[in-house]
Protein backbone atom coordinates (compact mmCIF):
# COMPACT_ATOMS: atom_id res chain seq x y z
CA UNK A 1 0.00 0.00 0.00
CA UNK A 2 2.82 2.37 0.96
CA UNK A 3 4.63 1.54 -2.26
CA UNK A 4 1.56 2.34 -4.33
CA UNK A 5 1.12 5.68 -2.55
CA UNK A 6 4.72 6.61 -3.23
CA UNK A 7 4.32 5.80 -6.90
CA UNK A 8 1.22 7.97 -7.08
CA UNK A 9 3.09 10.93 -5.51
CA UNK A 10 5.91 10.57 -8.00
CA UNK A 11 3.45 10.56 -10.89
CA UNK A 12 1.83 13.77 -9.56
CA UNK A 13 5.22 15.38 -9.21
CA UNK A 14 6.14 14.40 -12.76
CA UNK A 15 2.85 15.81 -14.04
CA UNK A 16 3.43 19.09 -12.18
CA UNK A 17 6.93 19.39 -13.60
CA UNK A 18 5.59 18.80 -17.06
CA UNK A 19 2.99 21.55 -16.55
CA UNK A 20 5.52 24.03 -15.19
CA UNK A 21 7.93 23.28 -18.01
CA UNK A 22 5.29 24.41 -20.50
CA UNK A 23 4.51 27.63 -18.58
CA UNK A 24 6.85 30.58 -18.91
CA UNK A 25 6.48 32.05 -15.42
CA UNK A 26 8.30 35.23 -16.39
CA UNK A 27 5.87 35.90 -19.20
CA UNK A 28 2.92 35.00 -16.97
CA UNK A 29 4.05 37.43 -14.29
CA UNK A 30 4.68 40.22 -16.77
CA UNK A 31 1.03 40.04 -17.70
CA UNK A 32 0.25 40.62 -14.03
CA UNK A 33 2.30 43.82 -13.73
CA UNK A 34 2.16 46.62 -16.32
CA UNK A 35 5.49 47.72 -17.83
CA UNK A 36 7.45 50.50 -16.17
CA UNK A 37 6.72 52.94 -18.97
CA UNK A 38 5.40 56.27 -17.70
CA UNK A 39 4.62 59.71 -19.15
CA UNK A 40 7.45 62.20 -19.54
CA UNK A 41 5.48 65.42 -18.91
CA UNK A 42 2.77 66.64 -16.57
CA UNK A 43 0.43 66.98 -19.53
CA UNK A 44 0.93 63.33 -20.47
CA UNK A 45 0.32 62.38 -16.84
CA UNK A 46 -2.92 64.39 -17.14
CA UNK A 47 -1.99 66.54 -14.14
CA UNK A 48 -1.38 70.27 -13.75
CA UNK A 49 -0.88 72.84 -10.99
CA UNK A 50 -3.92 75.07 -10.45
CA UNK A 51 -3.96 78.75 -9.43
CA UNK A 52 -3.32 77.78 -5.81
CA UNK A 53 -0.27 75.71 -6.75
CA UNK A 54 -2.08 72.42 -6.09
CA UNK A 55 -1.49 69.40 -8.31
CA UNK A 56 -4.81 68.30 -9.78
CA UNK A 57 -6.00 65.88 -12.47
CA UNK A 58 -6.83 67.85 -15.60
CA UNK A 59 -10.13 66.01 -16.17
CA UNK A 60 -11.46 65.11 -12.72
CA UNK A 61 -9.88 67.92 -10.70
CA UNK A 62 -8.92 65.34 -8.06
CA UNK A 63 -5.60 65.30 -6.15
CA UNK A 64 -2.88 62.85 -7.13
CA UNK A 65 -3.76 59.23 -6.36
CA UNK A 66 -0.83 57.01 -5.40
CA UNK A 67 -2.65 53.69 -5.65
CA UNK A 68 -3.62 54.03 -9.28
CA UNK A 69 -3.70 50.22 -9.56
CA UNK A 70 -4.66 48.02 -6.64
CA UNK A 71 -2.24 45.34 -5.41
CA UNK A 72 0.59 46.69 -7.59
CA UNK A 73 2.61 48.58 -5.00
CA UNK A 74 5.92 48.47 -6.86
CA UNK A 75 4.33 49.72 -10.08
CA UNK A 76 2.55 52.52 -8.15
CA UNK A 77 5.85 53.47 -6.50
CA UNK A 78 7.66 53.59 -9.85
CA UNK A 79 4.86 55.75 -11.25
CA UNK A 80 5.19 58.11 -8.27
CA UNK A 81 8.96 58.34 -8.78
CA UNK A 82 8.46 59.08 -12.49
CA UNK A 83 6.12 61.93 -11.57
CA UNK A 84 8.69 63.12 -9.03
CA UNK A 85 11.32 63.45 -11.76
CA UNK A 86 8.92 65.61 -13.76
CA UNK A 87 8.25 67.72 -10.67
CA UNK A 88 12.00 68.27 -10.27
CA UNK A 89 12.26 69.66 -13.82
CA UNK A 90 9.15 71.77 -13.24
CA UNK A 91 10.71 73.37 -10.15
CA UNK A 92 13.93 74.05 -12.07
CA UNK A 93 11.83 75.85 -14.65
CA UNK A 94 10.22 77.95 -11.90
CA UNK A 95 13.65 78.87 -10.52
CA UNK A 96 14.77 80.03 -13.94
CA UNK A 97 11.61 81.73 -15.21
CA UNK A 98 9.83 82.93 -12.07
CA UNK A 99 12.87 83.72 -9.94
CA UNK A 100 15.26 84.68 -12.77
CA UNK A 101 17.98 82.39 -11.41
CA UNK A 102 20.80 80.77 -13.37
CA UNK A 103 22.80 77.56 -12.94
CA UNK A 104 26.42 77.40 -11.84
CA UNK A 105 28.12 74.08 -12.65
CA UNK A 106 30.02 72.14 -9.96
CA UNK A 107 32.81 71.44 -9.45
CA UNK A 108 33.88 74.88 -10.56
CA UNK A 109 36.79 73.47 -12.58
CA UNK A 110 34.84 70.56 -14.08
CA UNK A 111 36.15 69.00 -17.28
CA UNK A 112 33.73 68.31 -20.15
CA UNK A 113 33.72 64.54 -19.60
CA UNK A 114 33.26 64.26 -15.82
CA UNK A 115 30.03 64.07 -13.76
CA UNK A 116 28.76 67.45 -12.59
CA UNK A 117 26.21 68.98 -10.28
CA UNK A 118 24.92 72.55 -10.08
CA UNK A 119 23.41 75.26 -7.89
CA UNK A 120 21.16 78.22 -8.67
CA UNK A 121 21.96 81.90 -8.10
CA UNK A 122 20.11 85.16 -8.51
CA UNK A 123 21.92 87.68 -10.79
CA UNK A 124 23.16 89.68 -7.78
CA UNK A 125 23.98 86.72 -5.52
CA UNK A 126 27.73 87.36 -5.41
CA UNK A 127 27.58 91.12 -6.05
CA UNK A 128 24.92 92.25 -3.58
CA UNK A 129 26.83 94.36 -1.05
CA UNK A 130 24.27 93.99 1.71
CA UNK A 131 22.56 90.61 2.15
CA UNK A 132 22.92 87.05 0.86
CA UNK A 133 20.52 84.20 1.64
CA UNK A 134 21.73 80.60 1.23
CA UNK A 135 19.06 77.87 1.07
CA UNK A 136 19.86 74.21 1.81
CA UNK A 137 17.28 71.39 1.78
CA UNK A 138 17.49 68.11 3.65
CA UNK A 139 18.57 64.72 2.37
CA UNK A 140 16.59 62.46 0.06
CA UNK A 141 15.15 62.74 -3.44
CA UNK A 142 14.63 66.50 -3.27
CA UNK A 143 16.71 68.64 -5.60
CA UNK A 144 17.45 72.37 -5.87
CA UNK A 145 14.40 74.49 -5.04
CA UNK A 146 12.52 71.79 -3.11
CA UNK A 147 11.87 71.32 0.60
CA UNK A 148 9.70 68.19 0.28
CA UNK A 149 8.53 66.42 -2.89
CA UNK A 150 5.67 64.84 -0.99
CA UNK A 151 4.28 68.26 -0.08
CA UNK A 152 4.57 69.49 -3.67
CA UNK A 153 2.55 66.54 -4.94
CA UNK A 154 0.05 66.18 -2.11
CA UNK A 155 -0.28 69.73 -0.79
CA UNK A 156 0.99 72.64 -2.87
CA UNK A 157 4.02 74.39 -4.36
CA UNK A 158 4.23 77.00 -1.59
CA UNK A 159 4.70 74.50 1.23
CA UNK A 160 6.91 72.10 -0.72
CA UNK A 161 9.26 74.40 -2.64
CA UNK A 162 11.67 77.22 -1.83
CA UNK A 163 9.98 79.56 -4.34
CA UNK A 164 8.13 81.69 -1.71
CA UNK A 165 11.36 82.12 0.26
CA UNK A 166 13.31 83.15 -2.83
CA UNK A 167 10.59 85.57 -3.96
CA UNK A 168 10.36 87.16 -0.51
CA UNK A 169 14.14 87.40 -0.22
CA UNK A 170 14.41 89.12 -3.61
CA UNK A 171 11.69 91.59 -2.58
CA UNK A 172 13.61 92.30 0.65
CA UNK A 173 16.84 93.00 -1.22
CA UNK A 174 18.71 89.73 -0.74
CA UNK A 175 20.89 87.94 -3.22
CA UNK A 176 20.06 84.21 -3.12
CA UNK A 177 22.02 80.99 -3.58
CA UNK A 178 20.08 77.70 -3.80
CA UNK A 179 22.18 74.65 -3.02
CA UNK A 180 21.65 71.17 -4.45
CA UNK A 181 23.22 68.80 -1.87
CA UNK A 182 21.54 65.61 -3.12
CA UNK A 183 22.80 65.82 -6.72
CA UNK A 184 25.93 63.82 -5.86
CA UNK A 185 26.48 61.35 -8.68
CA UNK A 186 25.88 60.39 -12.29
CA UNK A 187 24.04 57.13 -12.84
CA UNK A 188 25.21 54.92 -15.72
CA UNK A 189 23.92 51.55 -16.84
CA UNK A 190 26.06 48.57 -15.96
CA UNK A 191 27.28 46.49 -18.91
CA UNK A 192 25.23 43.34 -19.40
CA UNK A 193 26.76 40.18 -18.07
CA UNK A 194 26.91 37.15 -20.33
CA UNK A 195 26.05 33.81 -18.68
CA UNK A 196 29.10 31.59 -18.02
CA UNK A 197 29.78 29.15 -20.87
CA UNK A 198 28.62 25.56 -20.43
CA UNK A 199 31.61 23.24 -20.08
CA UNK A 200 32.04 20.81 -22.99
CA UNK A 201 30.96 17.21 -22.69
CA UNK A 202 27.97 15.52 -21.15
CA UNK A 203 26.76 16.71 -17.72
CA UNK A 204 28.04 14.62 -14.84
CA UNK A 205 25.91 11.73 -13.80
CA UNK A 206 23.53 12.60 -10.98
CA UNK A 207 21.25 10.23 -9.14
CA UNK A 208 17.70 10.57 -10.44
CA UNK A 209 16.27 11.01 -6.93
CA UNK A 210 18.70 13.84 -6.14
CA UNK A 211 18.00 15.55 -9.46
CA UNK A 212 14.27 15.25 -8.77
CA UNK A 213 14.59 16.94 -5.36
CA UNK A 214 16.66 19.71 -6.96
CA UNK A 215 14.03 20.29 -9.64
CA UNK A 216 11.28 20.37 -7.02
CA UNK A 217 13.20 22.97 -5.03
CA UNK A 218 13.70 25.22 -8.05
CA UNK A 219 10.03 24.96 -9.03
CA UNK A 220 8.99 25.84 -5.49
CA UNK A 221 11.25 28.90 -5.53
CA UNK A 222 9.65 30.10 -8.74
CA UNK A 223 6.15 29.63 -7.37
CA UNK A 224 6.98 31.38 -4.09
CA UNK A 225 8.61 34.25 -5.96
CA UNK A 226 5.51 34.66 -8.08
CA UNK A 227 3.07 34.50 -5.18
CA UNK A 228 5.04 36.92 -3.01
CA UNK A 229 6.12 39.60 -5.45
CA UNK A 230 4.22 39.30 -8.71
CA UNK A 231 6.82 41.65 -10.17
CA UNK A 232 9.12 39.92 -12.64
CA UNK A 233 10.31 43.00 -14.48
CA UNK A 234 14.03 43.36 -14.16
CA UNK A 235 15.14 46.88 -13.36
CA UNK A 236 18.15 48.41 -15.01
CA UNK A 237 21.34 47.86 -13.01
CA UNK A 238 23.40 51.02 -12.65
CA UNK A 239 26.68 52.29 -11.30
CA UNK A 240 26.95 55.64 -9.53
CA UNK A 241 29.90 57.83 -10.44
CA UNK A 242 30.38 60.49 -7.73
CA UNK A 243 30.66 64.18 -8.53
CA UNK A 244 34.12 65.35 -7.57
CA UNK A 245 34.20 67.43 -4.36
CA UNK A 246 30.40 67.07 -4.20
CA UNK A 247 30.00 63.35 -3.47
CA UNK A 248 28.05 64.02 -0.27
CA UNK A 249 25.85 66.73 1.16
CA UNK A 250 28.67 67.86 3.43
CA UNK A 251 31.21 68.06 0.58
CA UNK A 252 28.71 69.98 -1.54
CA UNK A 253 28.08 72.58 1.17
CA UNK A 254 31.80 73.10 1.74
CA UNK A 255 32.51 73.37 -1.99
CA UNK A 256 29.79 75.97 -2.51
CA UNK A 257 30.83 77.88 0.57
CA UNK A 258 34.47 78.02 -0.42
CA UNK A 259 33.95 78.86 -4.10
CA UNK A 260 30.86 81.07 -3.94
CA UNK A 261 29.63 82.26 -0.54
CA UNK A 262 33.05 83.16 0.84
CA UNK A 263 33.70 85.27 -2.28
CA UNK A 264 30.38 87.12 -2.20
CA UNK A 265 30.36 90.86 -1.56
CA UNK A 266 27.52 90.72 0.98
CA UNK A 267 28.28 92.02 4.45
CA UNK A 268 25.60 89.76 5.92
CA UNK A 269 25.15 86.10 5.02
CA UNK A 270 22.03 84.23 6.18
CA UNK A 271 21.63 80.45 6.04
CA UNK A 272 18.29 78.71 5.95
CA UNK A 273 18.85 74.96 6.18
CA UNK A 274 16.16 72.31 6.59
CA UNK A 275 16.64 68.94 8.30
CA UNK A 276 19.96 67.28 7.33
CA UNK A 277 21.01 70.43 5.52
CA UNK A 278 21.50 72.12 8.87
CA UNK A 279 24.09 69.66 10.19
CA UNK A 280 26.92 71.55 8.51
CA UNK A 281 25.93 74.69 10.41
CA UNK A 282 24.79 73.50 13.84
CA UNK A 283 27.79 75.05 15.56
CA UNK A 284 26.98 78.53 14.26
CA UNK A 285 24.86 80.93 16.31
CA UNK A 286 21.39 80.65 14.83
CA UNK A 287 17.74 79.96 15.56
CA UNK A 288 16.38 76.46 15.05
CA UNK A 289 12.66 76.04 14.24
CA UNK A 290 11.76 72.45 15.10
CA UNK A 291 8.63 70.32 14.80
CA UNK A 292 6.58 70.61 17.97
CA UNK A 293 3.02 70.66 19.26
CA UNK A 294 3.76 74.00 20.92
CA UNK A 295 2.58 77.27 19.28
CA UNK A 296 4.78 78.91 16.64
CA UNK A 297 7.93 80.53 18.09
CA UNK A 298 7.39 79.06 21.58
CA UNK A 299 10.84 78.57 23.21
CA UNK A 300 11.93 74.95 23.60
CA UNK A 301 14.77 73.27 25.45
CA UNK A 302 17.93 73.65 23.38
CA UNK A 303 20.17 70.73 22.47
CA UNK A 304 23.08 73.15 22.00
CA UNK A 305 23.78 76.13 24.28
CA UNK A 306 24.50 78.42 21.31
CA UNK A 307 21.52 77.44 19.14
CA UNK A 308 18.13 78.48 20.53
CA UNK A 309 15.24 76.19 19.61
CA UNK A 310 11.69 77.37 19.06
CA UNK A 311 8.54 75.67 17.83
CA UNK A 312 7.69 75.71 14.13
CA UNK A 313 4.01 75.42 15.06
CA UNK A 314 3.63 71.98 13.45
CA UNK A 315 4.47 68.39 14.33
CA UNK A 316 5.12 67.53 10.67
CA UNK A 317 8.86 67.71 10.05
CA UNK A 318 8.59 68.46 6.33
CA UNK A 319 6.29 71.44 7.00
CA UNK A 320 8.66 73.28 9.35
CA UNK A 321 10.13 75.64 6.68
CA UNK A 322 6.75 76.76 5.38
CA UNK A 323 5.09 77.11 8.78
CA UNK A 324 8.06 79.20 10.00
CA UNK A 325 8.18 81.39 6.88
CA UNK A 326 7.27 84.75 8.48
CA UNK A 327 9.16 84.04 11.69
CA UNK A 328 12.36 83.26 9.75
CA UNK A 329 12.34 86.55 7.85
CA UNK A 330 11.41 88.43 11.02
CA UNK A 331 14.44 86.82 12.67
CA UNK A 332 16.65 87.92 9.78
CA UNK A 333 15.38 91.49 10.05
CA UNK A 334 15.94 91.57 13.82
CA UNK A 335 19.53 90.42 13.31
CA UNK A 336 20.13 93.22 10.80
CA UNK A 337 18.59 95.82 13.11
CA UNK A 338 20.77 94.65 15.97
CA UNK A 339 23.83 94.81 13.77
CA UNK A 340 23.00 98.32 12.63
CA UNK A 341 22.69 99.36 16.28
CA UNK A 342 26.10 97.79 17.02
CA UNK A 343 24.47 95.35 19.44
CA UNK A 344 25.23 92.16 17.56
CA UNK A 345 28.80 91.64 18.76
CA UNK A 346 29.01 88.64 21.04
CA UNK A 347 26.04 86.47 20.04
CA UNK A 348 27.50 86.10 16.54
CA UNK A 349 30.84 84.48 15.83
CA UNK A 350 33.21 84.10 12.90
CA UNK A 351 32.36 81.42 10.37
CA UNK A 352 35.12 78.92 9.66
CA UNK A 353 35.28 76.87 6.47
CA UNK A 354 37.71 74.34 5.05
CA UNK A 355 39.69 77.28 3.68
CA UNK A 356 39.90 78.95 7.08
CA UNK A 357 38.16 81.98 8.51
CA UNK A 358 36.23 84.13 6.10
CA UNK A 359 37.05 87.75 5.48
CA UNK A 360 35.80 90.17 8.16
CA UNK A 361 32.91 91.41 6.04
CA UNK A 362 31.55 87.84 5.85
CA UNK A 363 31.65 86.98 9.54
CA UNK A 364 28.10 87.76 10.54
CA UNK A 365 25.22 85.35 10.14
Amino acid sequence: MAQGSGQEDREKTTALKDLLSRIDLDELMKKDEPPFSFPKTLEEFEYAFNEDGQLRHTETGEPFVFNAREDLHRWNQKRYEALGEIITLYVYELLEKTCNMTKAILPVDASPDEPTSFIYLTPDALLNPSKLLVLIQGSGVERAGQWARRLIINQDLDSGTQIPFITRAIQDGYGVVVLNPNENYQEVEKPSRSPPPTPPGDPPDEPAEKRERKDDKESKKKREFYEKYRNPQKEMETDRIPVRENASSEEHVVHVWDHFVSKAEAKNVFIMAHSYGGLSFVELHCCNWVSSSEPLDAPLDSMLPDCPRVSAGTERHELTPWMSFNSIFRFFNEVLELKEDDKAEGPFSAVTTRSGSLKPNHQNL
